[in-house]
C-alpha cells in the first residue's frame, strides 16, 4: 500500500501525487473499501479515485535516482520493437505504454527513433499513430527521470544522450 503524499505512476494519467486514502460515501459502495485520491502532476485541478485493491489499472512507485540512473545506462541494451503490421504495432505500442514500464516506453522512443530515419530516407514523414505514441512514451518517460534525478524535464533528452555517449567512450 501506498502512504498519502506519495508519489507514483498511475496507468496513463502518469506521475500523481496521493492526496488522501479514503472510503466512499457514495450508495452501493462498500463502506469499508479503501481508495486512493490522486491529483495527476501535470494536471492539479483533477482528481482521480482508484480503489487501493484496483487490479486494472498498474501503479506502482516513481524511480530513485539510483534506478534512473541504472535505467539510463542500460538504454543502449533495450531493443527495438520491429512489428511490420500497422494495426498490430499501434496496439503493441498500447500494450508498452499501458505496462506503465520505462523500457517498454524506452522501446518505443527507440522503435520511433529508427524508424522515422528510415522513413524520411524514403521522402515520407512520420505517422499520426507513431508520432502521438513518440510523444506519449517521451513525456511519460522524461517526466518520471526528470523527477528522480532532480531535473528540469525538458533537459531530459540532452542528459539522457549525453550518459549514454560517455558510456560508449569509456567502452
Amino acid at each position: 500500500m501506498f502512504g498519502k503524499g506519495e508519489l507514483v505512476v498511475y496507468g496513463r494519467n502518469g506521475i500523481c501525487e496521493i492526496v488522501d486514502i479514503t472510503t466512499m460515501e457514495i450508495e452501493g459502495v462498500p463502506k469499508d473499501k479503501l481508495y486512493y485520491v490522486l491529483v495527476p502532476m501535470k494536471e492539479k485541478g483533477r482528481r482521480i479515485f482508484t480503489p487501493v485493491e484496483n487490479k486494472k489499472i498498474i501503479i506502482r512507485r516513481i524511480l530513485t535516482c539510483e534506478q534512473a540512473l541504472a535505467l539510463i545506462d542500460e538504454i543502449p541494451a533495450i531493443e527495438e520493437l520491429w512489428i511490420c503490421n500497422d494495426k498490430l504495432r499501434e496496439a503493441t505500442y498500447k500494450e508498452c505504454m499501458d505496462s506503465c514500464d520505462c523500457r517498454e516506453w524506452i522501446k518505443i522512443i527507440k522503435t520511433m527513433y529508427l524508424r522515422n530515419k528510415e522513413r524520411a530516407s524514403q521522402g515520407k514523414k512520420i505517422t499520426v499513430t507513431d508520432e502521438k505514441y513518440l510523444h506519449f512514451a517521451e513525456n511519460s518517460l522524461y517526466s518520471e527521470l526528470s523527477l528522480a534525478l532532480h531535473m528540469k524535464e525538458a533537459e531530459m533528452e540532452d542528459y539522457i544522450t549525453k550518459r549514454i555517449d560517455e558510456l560508449r567512450s569509456l567502452n
